[in-house]
């Protein structure tokens, strides 16, 4: 599938519609998004934050990641989804929980992230870039952002 994307929270108080394509999809294994993700890692696309439109009443929390940035994530109140984040290091960007998309939208992680801190029983596929801490950034989309 490709552009337009959209999603919701498992209550459907909380609606999503993205505009472009992923700047890049990533698996994320460190601490904080296994944290949140029950023990393993979270699935992510990083869209331009202006492509992605949101509807509906969001909560959020922040800490300071592994990276040294401060990364603030959104989630629904009601069923608590989580929907995005973002971090400080790059305001631009929003990061969309696949979870949060509808399903269908065909996106699957093309990098693995801060894979040293992955448990030693996790699964990473070996065709998967890897690296073991934070990544570069993803190059700025053709308009810009």
């Amino acid at each position: 599938m490709t552009a337009p994307y959209t999603g919701r929270c498992a209550c459907g108080a909380v609606t999503l519609a993205i505009s472009a394509e992923p700047a890049a999809t990533r698996q994320c294994w460190c601490r904080q998004c296994q944290q949140i993700a029950a023990g393993g890692p979270t699935q992510n696309a990083i869209f331009p934050a202006a492509a992605v439109e949101l509807n509906g009443t969001l909560a959020h929390g922040s800490w300071r990641a592994a990276s040294g940035n401060t990364l603030t994530f959104h989630f629904c109140p009601a069923c608590g989804t989580q929907i995005y984040a973002q971090s400080s290091a790059r305001p631009q960007l929003k990061t969309v929980r696949f979870g949060a998309l509808d399903v269908g939208h065909g996106l699957r992680p093309q990098v693995a992230i801060w894979t040293d801190d992955a448990p030693e029983w996790a699964v990473i596929d070996p065709a998967l870039e890897s690296w073991p801490r934070q990544p570069p950034a993803p190059p700025p989309s053709p308009s810009g952002t």
